[in-house]
């Protein structure tokens, strides 16, 4: 038994994580739209593959239908996610800070803020929590486990809202995967890139440990 009942679900970001997540909530019998920076057409061959529950979008569309959605696109496009659609909804994260990528941030490199806190200021009205973003992406679909399995893996949230996170709670469960609620989002740095709970196998009790082992690293 699933703890959230079918329904729908925005995707922004179709790349490895975004697909791979599309998989799973699809499986699990929600309704998807997902969308891509390059246009729903694009979208076709992707859409086709995962059935009847999933429909291609712009941003804009995949961010009305979701009565939550996720963001999974590369940092550096963060500001270009829409705003009003997702006012008052609750908006889970995937992002990493790869300034090889993305280029240099300042805010990051300083400290002064986190990736995902920097995606809650660009949506000021909506909830956003951290939540798949240390797992790599083909794990998503191969590592998970019921629930009270021996050693089952975990995987961590973040959010400066309570609902948030218990949604991120209850959808890492129906994937397979035990959680750790771990703070705000001022604090969501703890799972990211280089840090001892970034994309490493682990139980609930070593997720929680290495979540306290890390340490900011601030660019010189």
């Amino acid at each position: 038994m699933t703890n959230l009942a079918p329904t729908d679900i925005g995707i922004i970001g179709a790349g490895n994580i975004g697909g791979a997540l599309a998989r799973k909530l699809v499986e699990l019998g929600h309704r998807v739209t997902i969308a891509n920076s390059r246009g729903p057409e694009t979208l076709a061959e992707l859409v086709a593959e995962l059935g009847p529950n999933a429909t291609a979008g712009t941003a804009a569309e995949a961010a009305e239908a979701g009565e939550f959605v996720i963001v999974t696109v590369p940092l550096k496009a963060y500001r270009d996610i829409p705003v009003a659609p997702l006012a008052g909804k609750i908006v889970i994260d995937t992002n990493n800070y790869y300034w090889e990528r993305d280029g240099r941030i300042a805010e990051l490199d300083s400290g002064e803020a986190t990736v995902s806190g920097l995606l809650q200021a660009h949506l000021p009205e909506s909830k956003v929590a951290k939540g798949f973003n240390n797992i790599l992406a083909a794990s998503i679909l191969t590592d998970g486990t019921p629930a009270g399995t021996p050693g089952r893996r975990a995987l961590s949230t973040a959010s400066d809202f309570d609902d948030a996170a218990a949604l991120v709670t209850a959808l890492l469960d129906d994937f397979g995967f035990d959680s750790v609620e771990f703070g705000p989002l001022s604090e969501s740095w703890r799972a990211e890139r280089d840090q001892p709970a970034y994309v490493t196998p682990q139980t609930r009790e070593e997720l929680v440990a290495n979540l306290a082992r890390a340490e900011r690293l601030l660019a010189a």
